[in-house]
């Protein structure tokens, strides 16, 4: 898989395809591994991503796998590295790069992700362990006076950074400015929000020379913040989000994955369909680069238990096919409750090109 950037940008936004986000940290992953009262160990956690990686026909939905640094130098259970298990079946394997976000100093609630320091290194070797894109996220949030313009221009900025270095190593980045859910703001300000951190981080994609053919964004929808008072409608989060990409988003940009941004997972399913079934122009293809919104029935389906493997296989392949389906705005209700979708992963999706 020694394909050129532009030619692996264009792979991960693939016809009814998208990316699953399998990057959490190990707190991260234990704190969800404690709530259903699984021990979380060195070999839990590469059985459950392993699970993750390998449903029989998972490569017909899923184009990439961003990865944690900790997955991507693990081997299976059958002593294959598990970025061989990706490749093997067509699936390029990625690595989130970034450190976490730090509070930003002088701007109190805020905060600015840090990882640039040592990242030249770290990219070169990731290249050679076989990522062939990066991911890294800014997170952006909305209160009484807040996003603050120097939080919106720190994180921009690292972003383009990240950006750059990632195309200096033949990495596509994945550049993933988040908009937070967190709050009670309305729909208006979340789009007004939005579109000004998305010009920002274009102006400095620009000013850092990143080359936009050979990169992917991932944001947030426009959505109501969880607290509202009145949730969006889907069709009012669709416009609002179209809207909000058109206006800031070029069109040499080759694709657009969303973010879940912890929303439930049929909802994400649904709101990715909506976007997609909208009439206006979409200079660029829009899918999914999801975490939760993949990962949860699988996790909750498999609970841990060797026993289960296979259905958590089978419920993360449904939630693939489904969103596959939605971003090319064919999701329909009824594949929710298609069997055959469910428990045979051999089942044909007439939505896809032959």
């Amino acid at each position: 898989m020694s394909r050129d950037p532009e030619t692996i940008a264009a792979a991960l936004v693939a016809s009814g395809k998208g990316i699953l986000a399998a990057d959490e940290t190990v707190p991260t992953l234990t704190k969800r591994f404690d709530t259903l009262g699984i021990q979380s160990t060195v070999q839990s956690r590469r059985t459950y991503r392993e699970m993750l990686f390998t449903p029989p026909g998972i490569a017909d939905f899923i184009s990439g796998v961003i990865m944690h640094d900790e997955t991507i130098r693990q081997k299976s259970a059958g002593g294959v590295p598990l970025v061989e298990i990706l490749s093997n079946q067509g699936i390029l394997p990625g690595i989130k790069v970034d450190t976490g976000a730090k509070p930003l100093a002088g701007s109190a609630g805020e905060t600015v992700t840090e990882g640039l320091d040592g990242l030249w290194d770290r990219l070169s070797s990731y290249h050679e362990m076989g990522a062939r894109f990066a991911k890294w996220r800014a997170v952006i949030r909305i209160d009484n006076g807040l996003p603050s313009s120097a939080c919106v221009s720190a994180n921009a900025h690292v972003l383009a950074r990240y950006a750059a270095l990632c195309q200096e190593w033949n990495l596509v980045p994945i550049v993933e400015p988040e908009v937070l859910m967190d709050g009670s703001h309305s729909i208006e300000r979340c789009e007004e929000v939005t579109g000004n951190v998305l010009h920002a981080v274009f102006n400095a994609l620009f000013e850092q020379r990143v080359l936009l053919e050979a990169m992917l964004l991932k944001p947030n929808m426009v959505i109501t913040g969880k607290e509202g008072a009145r949730p969006a409608s889907v069709q009012e989060v669709a416009a609002a989000t179209l809207r909000c990409l058109r206006r800031h988003v070029p069109t040499s940009v080759p694709g657009v994955v969303f973010l879940s941004g912890g929303q439930e997972d049929r909802l994400a399913t649904v709101h990715l369909n909506a976007i997609n079934q909208l009439s206006e122009a979409k200079p660029w293809k829009i899918s999914f680069s999801y975490g939760r919104a993949l990962q949860d029935p699988a996790l909750e389906a498999w609970h841990g238990r060797d026993e289960s493997l296979k259905a958590g296989q089978q419920a993360l392949y449904h939630r693939a096919r489904c969103n596959g389906a939605a971003s090319l705005g064919m999701y329909t209700e009824a594949m929710e409750v298609d069997s055959a979708s469910r428990g045979d992963f051999t089942h044909r999706h007439e939505w896809q090109d032959d």
